[in-house]
């Protein structure tokens, strides 16, 4: 199982925190830094400084790091247009050397979308558009150098694009799409995406999901095997119980709620979490770091969970 570095930068972070966090996970061996896509702190806290932009970040990582995979879990639809989008993921690509992977869904906080002005439409459209969005963000990115791309959906409408940039990932970055929509997430995972990501839900759940892709995959004529299978869960990881309260406190949880709900407690206690994910299929785990100043939390799950990890099936 691959275990990647999962941050929230809205509930308050600098651009010099997030590369801290990027450069440890490189240097300890982890296998991606990922961040979200939100503009809203969430919670009672005030998110000061403020939020930073998924792919402005991303593309300044792009540059400060060297290995490590980057990208978002994921990018609203609803904050960018899908050309426009293409282009700036082509570009982190490039100057990533080919490092990027675009995770990306519908949006869902109405809260930010009112607090910056961007258009919040109904969850029904949301799903249109992504599934347009989709379709011109594949189409940019695989059409042959030399030949444009056309695009008439009902939202957007693309005429007569030279699709450039290429990505330097070819034929495309890898896609991901999460979430636990029942039917119009199935159904576009099996089009369009590599990773299907269950957020921050517990082990039957996750099996269960995972079932309904394999449904739309099979009805798609696709191999479901053919989709990585990954889950987001909170990381609270202590040498010893003390240890594990204090770095629980520290993020605003309870240590009973977080073993319940995350991957939380000592080194063993996590790796025997992500057997459970493992044996339910998963081979890819982002772990949520909160406390972005707490560089020794990522060493020593580095140390004591990775080595176990990278063991299971993936």
């Amino acid at each position: 199982m691959e275990l990647r570095i999962f941050t929230e930068p809205q509930q308050g972070a600098t651009y010099d925190q997030l590369l801290a966090v990027a450069r440890a996970a490189e240097e300890l061996g982890f296998g991606a830094f990922f961040r979200s896509d939100h503009y809203l702190a969430m919670g009672d806290i005030s998110g000061l400084p403020g939020p930073t932009d998924a792919w402005i970040t991303l593309a300044g990582l792009a540059r400060d790091t060297s290995s490590i995979r980057l990208g978002t879990l994921v990018t609203a639809g609803t904050f960018r247009l899908p050309g426009p989008l293409a282009i700036s993921v082509a570009t982190v690509d490039a100057m990533s050397g080919g490092r990027v992977e675009l995770g990306i869904g519908a949006g869902w906080y109405d809260d930010e979308h009112t607090a910056y002005g961007i258009p919040f439409p109904p969850l029904g459209e949301r799903f249109d558009r992504l599934e347009e969005q989709l379709q011109i963000i594949e189409g940019l990115w695989t059409t042959p150098a030399g030949k444009t791309f056309d695009f008439d959906g009902q939202h957007y409408r693309v005429s007569d694009s030279p699709a450039l940039p290429k990505t330097v990932q070819r034929p495309r970055p890898p896609v991901i799409i999460g979430g636990f929509g029942p039917t119009r997430t199935p159904s576009l995972v099996a089009r369009f995406a590599d990773e299907y990501n269950v957020p921050f839900a517990g082990v039957d759940a996750v099996r269960s999901l995972n079932e309904g892709i394999d449904a739309a995959c099979s009805a798609a004529d696709r191999d479901p095997a053919t989709v990585v299978r990954s889950v987001a869960q909170v990381l609270c990881c202590g040498a010893d119980e003390a240890q594990v309260a204090r770095r629980a406190k520290a993020i605003g949880r309870e240590v009973d709620e977080l073993r319940e709900n995350g991957l939380a407690g000592t080194p063993d206690e996590v790796v025997a979490t992500l057997e459970e994910f493992s044996a339910a299929g998963i081979t890819r785990a982002y772990l949520q770091v909160l406390d972005l100043d707490d560089l020794d939390h990522l060493a020593l799950v580095a140390e004591r969970v990775l080595p176990a990890a990278s063991a299971l099936p993936g």
